[in-house]
């Protein structure tokens, strides 16, 4: 049995943060007097699919390209350590792709009541769309990872169309006001992908995998990730405001936050980026909860 390489293989690490913009977007909308049990749970489900048909996806395309290989940084994956082949992998990628769309399908299907035919069209596209960015984030010639486009994939999917998209399912209408905390969440994700890239810099940059980090250099990155984790907390601030003497508890994330840009600006060896990639996704994921619990007292 292969379980523990399947496991390693879904990166179980990487799925809260996945959670995060499902579980803002859904409370904001419990927030507004909109709720519903079910939506919340296959939304949180398809999700999942989604991140873990990434991850796996992820795992062969490095593998295919030879991006994975002896001088990689980061931990082992499962192709490139022989543990799981490249045709078991090109397996796993057709059976989530086909649980996310059916995921997807039931979500949207669910949530249709009080839908207008063009609201559930785009949610048709936007799943459509997830499966493929989830695929061809490293996979096919055009790989869009390889070419410097991942942090705005990372955006719009995990910022934008997460929380407003879950945010939108729950109350059938945009908001405008809603687009603060996608950009917290958008920038949160786009900073941990940033930290991933400026780990594995020296072995992209000599696989051909041209990141914005690889087009910066490692200097400039750093300040780029200061850009993204200040957008973040300032966005923070502003998600919060209406919370009174509640809101400074947000003061803890944002201390987190403080400490981990003085860890990278100080940071000179690579492979020192790596634990900063998890204190950002936990960071990510308890500021989602906090205000779940906060707006729900």
């Amino acid at each position: 049995m292969k379980i523990k390489s399947w496991l390693s293989a879904f990166r179980l690490r990487t799925l809260p943060l996945s959670l995060s913009g499902i579980i803002l977007g859904s409370f904001i909308a419990k927030e507004d007097g909109f709720w519903d049990g079910s939506i919340f749970v296959f939304a949180l489900l398809t999700t999942l699919f989604f991140q873990v048909l990434s991850n796996l996806a992820n795992d062969l395309g490095d593998s295919q390209k030879g991006t994975d290989n002896e001088h990689r940084i980061g931990p082992m994956r499962t192709v490139q350590s022989g543990e799981i082949s490249q045709k078991e992998m090109k397996v796993a990628v057709v059976i989530f792709s086909v649980l996310s769309l059916l995921s997807a399908a039931y979500l949207i299907n669910i949530s249709a009541v009080g839908m207008n035919q063009e609201m559930i069209s785009i949610y048709g596209v936007l799943a459509i769309l997830s499966i493929l960015a989830a695929i061809t984030y490293t996979i096919g010639k055009r790989a869009y990872g390889y070419s410097g486009f991942g942090d705005v994939f990372v955006f719009i999917f995990f910022g934008l169309v997460s929380v407003l998209g879950s945010y939108t399912l729950f109350t059938k209408h945009f908001n405008w006001e809603v687009v603060v905390p996608a950009i917290t969440i958008g920038m949160l994700s786009t900073a941990v992908l940033n930290l991933n890239n400026m780990r594995d810099r020296i072995n992209d940059s000599n696989a051909g995998k041209i990141t914005i980090v690889v087009k910066l250099g490692k200097e400039k990155a750093k300040k780029y990730h200061m850009f993204l984790i200040l957008l973040a907390i300032a966005s923070i601030i502003l998600l919060v405001g209406h919370f009174g003497l509640l809101q400074y508890l947000f003061l803890l994330p944002v201390g987190f936050l403080s400490a981990h840009l003085r860890k990278v600006f100080s940071t000179q060896n690579e492979k020192d980026f790596d634990p900063e990639l998890k204190k950002v996704a936990l960071t990510t994921f308890g500021i989602s909860i906090l205000y779940a619990i906060i707006s729900s007292l």
